[in-house]
């Protein structure tokens, strides 16, 4: 099972000076050290559940081209993008330079969006849910389109692209689309219409089982084998001492099918995290 590294907090110590330096060395230790993935929040300000609203809050892809630049291995996506903060078009143009500019290590990780609080705050519009989902299927059918061979225009309800230019194109094919989120009647749908991959919580056997044949039921509409679908999932990172503990859990979902975890370093200082992860979890992991 892969193990990627998910960078969700950015209250370090040093302050603002300091945040460049560090994430530097906290990316290069992840690629380094043989981590799947690095990867980001797409938010604006700190979400409830991880810290205060007025905490420290990088830009996804900026983070992403960031890393990009001083890596050599690991994949590079964000946890995901919200649909709501970029023009579709936009979106894919800018995946597509991530995937360039890193030799092919782009994913697009996408869902519908949520936090109305930093919408409002920075006045972006934040439709209701099921106008979100409605702009979420449009924006990956456009996303497909561009990474297609077909330049032409795009007609949908809610976006209207008189041509889906996208050169250069990326390096090898279309990158991966990830879906976040288990919502059974629309999220799971689009996942199933559109995705190579999705992103769960860690619900536990019963409901993770669940959601697996939801998905499985949405495929068979759509004419997809869910197989095709890489399951992953985002897990809370183990105190020091519970290593044990979160082993069985990553256990039980490597057995469900998931494919790859994430995990964020949550003190305030991720190189300490990181190592610790490396040194206690990264090749356990790797063996499920």
């Amino acid at each position: 099972m892969d193990f990627g590294i998910d960078f969700a907090r950015f209250t370090w110590e040093g302050g603002a000076a300091a945040l460049g330096g560090i994430a530097a060395e906290a990316i290069r230790m992840s690629d380094e050290a043989g981590f799947s993935t690095v990867a980001a929040m797409d938010h604006f300000f700190q979400i409830p559940g991880v810290g205060e609203r007025t905490e420290p809050m990088l830009e996804g892809y900026t983070f992403l081209g960031f890393a990009a630049g001083i890596t050599e291995r690991v994949k590079l996506q964000l946890l995901v993008t919200g649909v709501t903060y970029r023009h579709p078009g936009v979106l894919a143009k800018t995946v597509t330079t991530l995937d360039v500019l890193s030799g092919g290590r782009a994913r697009l990780g996408i869902g519908a969006a949520w936090n109305e609080e930093e919408h409002v705050g920075l006045g972006v519009p934040f439709p209701p849910v099921a106008e979100r989902f409605e702009r979420l299927d449009e924006a990956l059918a456009i996303c497909r389109q561009m990474w297609s061979d077909d330049d032409g225009p795009y007609e949908g309800h809610h976006y209207r692209l008189a041509e889906t230019l996208n050169s250069p194109q990326n390096v090898a094919g279309p990158p991966p689309i990830q879906i976040g989120g288990m919502g059974p009647n629309k999220t799971l749908r689009l996942a199933a219409r559109h995705a190579q991959e999705v992103n769960w919580f860690p619900v536990g056997e019963e409901k993770f089982t669940e959601a697996r044949d939801t998905l499985a039921r949405h495929c068979e509409t759509e004419g997809r084998d869910v197989s095709d679908i890489r399951l992953t999932v985002l897990l809370m990172p183990p105190a020091p001492g519970e290593t044990d503990k979160f082993l069985a859990d990553a256990q039980m979902y490597a057995d469900l099918g998931v494919e790859e975890i994430y995990v964020a370093p949550p003190s305030n200082d991720p190189r300490v995290d990181i190592d610790r992860f490396q040194r206690e979890l990264l090749g356990p992991v790797s063996a499920m």
